[in-house]
């Protein structure tokens, strides 16, 4: 199809033929199939060539809409070329893989010349746009965070800059996302020179050559910068530090993909992607998603200080008014962070009282631990270290030691995944020496503040590995020594949800659509309580199965109540209407943190609970297998 001019002719050809079929016959299928999409990446299906007169061509009428469909010696169709405007001129070439279209052009001004490109169904939800007609892509209309990530990486592996200029974030997309002008700025600055940056992306490394394949994309969920946050006038969705995994003859690698927003349906990097070599260190996650550095105090405040205090504050305001962007170099990086520990160092030295020393110490120890956290200055650890030792050594000091302690170890265990990201078995080692670290840590300091987020930490690694006794005796410990923390709370809604198996279960809340959904209405049917997201991939992946189990089941008295813990309604309605969701959903804003998602402690999505027509929990962890397998015998219980 590059061949435009030819294309267009024998699609008007094609169509001249449609109007006269009473004088001429359709045309081969060897014709209808010798169409290519104008993208090269797609994957549909093509019978072998002697298989070709199999197949059979058939006209489709519908309204002022006709075309042809080309069907396979089993009955699935293959293509369809289609004229929407009734101009008996193609606008829609479509392609299919297994009897589902998987890619469409479209001719949208109906000039005969594709000016758009979707993926569709199993292939994804690209939907690309061409506005000179010129056959590459030029921007995008809808583009999920995984497929930017794709994209990326095929812009990385051919060196294709302008593809790659479609996928960071542009000067409208700033604007769009209404960003504080400062931060705009170094979102600018980290996506100039693209050119220059792919370029040195692509040199001197064996993780990526023209062999290299996409295979997933590996980020966790994607946040929400409030706009109180002062970052932005509207809220921002952001994944913090994706990381693409990809395959060089049969060699895994790993590129980072760094930060991705959301620009409406378009996710966009803000910054160049980079293979992660042998030497290469995981970088700092984005400018976005950095943690806000202490705010230190205004001139207002600052009476009581001493003149040389004052010095100091005024240099280091000075000094984190011109801060380095994320995309800086390491080096920028480190002289930034060790310039800001010194200063608050002799802020700690200089300071007239008790409480002055520990405001001052926390905020340097904030900084270090979010510095190394980063990569912005993995020396860091070194002078967590130095602080943690000396504070162990000062008396009437343990609650500010116990503080340093947690972030010191936070920090080192970060520093160790990023080195062992390729390994699957270190990182497995790694977990298990961290959670002992964790039940070390909250056994030598049970009053110490971040105690009951360790608490919580071990209890969900313990649920996740199935050990529930050990897992419920953690949750137990949180609850009766903890229970007015937020991880307290948590773990009253997690040992709910463990206990629910044979009791009723209540619970209502708001429909996302108005009113309440209260599950007690719902009586006597067989109820699937699905809590969900639609970030959430494997969420996504037993939608068609579940909806396959509706429709065969709901005549028998199966019903389905959705718990959204979405962060906000936004992304919603349209991943409903896309895939076919249309049982009553629960939603209350917050995601995890929300009532519901606190109410039964949820850890991890897709959770359901399936309950009897006698209001009891058969199951409070069910999967697709075994619904297929228990709905049967359930829906034939009275």
């Amino acid at each position: 199809m590059r061949a435009r001019g030819t294309v267009g002719t024998l699609l008007v050809l094609l169509f001249a033929v449609s109007i006269r079929l009473e004088a001429a016959d359709p045309p081969s299928p060897a014709l209808a199939l010798s169409f290519r999409p104008v993208q090269k990446d797609v994957e549909y299906d093509t019978p072998a060539r002697g298989d070709f007169e199999k197949c059979t061509v058939r006209v489709e009428r519908e309204g002022k809409r006709s075309g042809w469909v080309v069907l396979s010696p089993e009955g699935l169709a293959l293509r369809r070329f289609v004229d929407t405007n009734g101009d008996n001129v193609v606008d829609h070439w479509r392609y299919y893989q297994g009897g589902l279209e998987v890619y469409r052009d479209l001719d949208s001004d109906f000039n005969n010349k594709v000016d758009q490109s979707r993926w569709l169904n199993t292939a994804g939800s690209r939907w690309a746009l061409d506005a000179n007609e010129d056959g590459r892509i030029d921007g995008w209309k809808v583009l999920s965070a995984q497929e930017a990530g794709r994209e990326a990486v095929r812009a990385l592996v051919t060196g294709d800059v302008a593809l790659l200029r479609t996928l960071l974030v542009s000067a409208d997309d700033v604007k769009a996302l209404g960003l504080e002008a400062e931060l705009a700025k170094k979102v600018m600055q980290s996506v100039s020179e693209p050119e220059k940056k792919l370029k040195a992306a692509r040199s001197d490394t064996k993780t990526v050559a023209a062999e290299t394949q996409w295979m997933r994309f590996d980020a966790g969920a994607p946040s929400v910068v409030p706009a109180d946050d002062g970052k932005a006038d509207r809220d921002l969705y952001v994944y913090e530090n994706a990381i693409a995994i990809v395959e060089t003859k049969n060699q895994p690698g790993l590129i980072q993909l760094g930060e991705l927003v959301r620009v409406g349906d378009v996710w966009k990097l803000t910054q160049v992607p980079q293979p992660l070599g042998e030497s290469t260190e995981v970088a700092a996650g984005g400018l976005l998603m950095q943690p806000p550095i202490a705010t230190v105090p205004t001139a207002a405040t600052t009476d009581s200080l001493s003149p040389e205090a004052q010095k100091l504050l005024a240099e280091l305001q000075e000094l984190d008014k011109n801060s380095p962007s994320a995309a800086a170099d390491a080096e920028a990086l480190g002289r930034y962070n060790a310039k800001r520990a010194d200063l608050l160092q002799q802020l700690v030295a200089v300071s007239r009282s008790e409480a002055e020393r520990e405001q001052w110490t926390r905020q340097m120890v904030d900084g270090l631990a979010a510095a190394v956290q980063t990569g912005g200055y993995p020396a860091g650890l070194k002078r967590l270290e130095t602080i943690e030792a000396d504070l162990a050594r000062a008396s009437g000091r343990s609650d500010l030691a116990a503080y340093v302690k947690y972030r010191r170890m936070l920090s080192r265990y970060s520093l160790d995944l990023q080195s062992a990201a390729a390994s699957t078995e270190e990182r497995q080692k790694l977990q298990e020496a961290w959670l002992a670290q964790l039940e070390a840590f909250a056994k030598e300091h049970p009053q110490a503040e971040d105690v009951p987020a360790a608490m919580f930490q071990l209890a969900m690694a313990q649920e996740f590995a199935g050990n529930l006794k050990e897992a419920r005796r953690w949750y137990d410990a949180l609850v009766d020594k903890h229970a007015a923390s937020d991880a307290g709370r948590r773990a009253s809604g997690a040992i709910r949800r463990i206990d629910l198996e044979g009791k009723p279960l209540e619970y209502s809340g708001p429909g996302l659509k108005g009113g309440a959904v209260d599950l007690k209405s719902f009586r006597g049917k067989v109820l699937l309580v699905r809590f969900w997201s639609t970030w959430c991939k494997p969420c996504t992946e037993d939608l068609p199965q579940i909806r396959a189990l509706y429709q065969q089941y709901r005549a028998d008295g199966f019903e389905i109540v959705d718990v959204n813990l979405d962060t906000t309604t936004e992304p919603v309605a349209d991943f409903m209407a896309k895939h076919g969701i249309t049982w009553p959903q629960i939603h209350e804003p917050g995601g995890l943190e929300s009532r519901p998602g606190k109410a039964f402690g949820i850890v991890s999505l897709p959770t359901m609970f399936l309950i009897g027509r006698d209001g009891k929990v058969v199951s409070r962890s069910t999967s697709v297998a075994a619904l297929k397998e228990k709905l049967p015998e359930l829906l034939k219980a009275r």
